[in-house]
């Protein structure tokens, strides 16, 4: 089908967000031919909403003539909420947390069947992973991802049960395993994860509440739990208790 044919009745709307969901953590800048081949639209429309994003500020030209996200999509990100508020609250208790542990803090919350990531203090000697402020990963092979999915509905269990891809070796891909590991994350007050997202690193996670909700996920990641995982997770049901204080002072 031709690029004419394949949008021709797409709103301006979806173009736009096409145009913007092309960009990942692993091309941050694209060419106008890049995003017309990634977003199906043909060059002289890409150009066109392309230039009218930069005019408005949610794109930028690169020196090399390329398109990158621009300052303006950072300025309406700050105004979520959900996320800005939960960040500056749990920031200062995260910093403290990471200076008694010496390992990465990650702070995510559930958005659909993703942890979207809301901030994230990496530790110079921690294993390396894949988390990043405002990246989304897999609920079921992260550890605050985890706690999120215990805690979530049971139609969004079932819809991440029904497909857990693998991407490792040490995934949890068997659906009735993961239920047992989701009924002990409620039970225990914690969810871990040995290796299942990145080779070399292990998690942990505890419920951050505000009330009797569970708004958010507190995790670090460490190369192993055999011998500090009661240490890790008592610091961590204290730091989470902290951060939903605070929440619960702000509203």
């Amino acid at each position: 089908m031709a690029p004419a044919q394949r949008t021709s009745g797409r709103s301006v709307t979806s173009k736009v967000v096409a145009l913007l969901d092309a960009f990942t953590p692993t091309e941050p800048v694209l060419s106008l031919n890049e995003l017309a081949a990634a977003t199906g639209l043909t060059t002289s429309t890409a150009h066109r909403l392309a230039n009218e994003l930069v005019e408005w500020g949610g794109l930028e030209r690169g020196e090399n003539g390329g398109y990158r996200i621009g300052l303006r999509m950072w300025e309406i990100g700050a105004l979520a909420p959900r996320g800005e508020n939960l960040r500056a609250v749990a920031l200062p208790v995260m910093q403290d947390l990471y200076e008694a542990t010496q390992a990465s803090v990650h702070l995510a919350v559930r958005d659909g069947t993703e942890a979207f990531y809301i901030e994230k203090i990496h530790g110079p000697r921690a294993p390396r992973v894949r988390s990043r402020r405002g990246g989304r990963l897999p609920l079921h092979a992260t550890g605050v991802g985890k706690v999120l999915l215990a805690h979530a509905p049971p139609e969004v269990q079932a819809a991440v049960l029904a497909d857990l891809p693998r991407i490792t070796a040490y995934t949890v891909t068997q659906p009735g395993l993961l239920r047992r590991q989701l009924a002990r994350a409620v039970r225990d007050g914690y969810a871990t994860t040995t290796e299942e997202m990145s080779l070399g690193a292990c998690s942990v996670a505890v419920p951050v509440r505000s009330g009797p909700r569970v708004v958010a996920a507190l995790g670090i990641v460490v190369p192993s739990l055999r011998k500090d995982r009661p240490r890790l997770v008592a610091a961590l049901q204290v730091s989470a208790r902290g951060v939903g204080r605070r929440l619960g002072a702000t509203g």
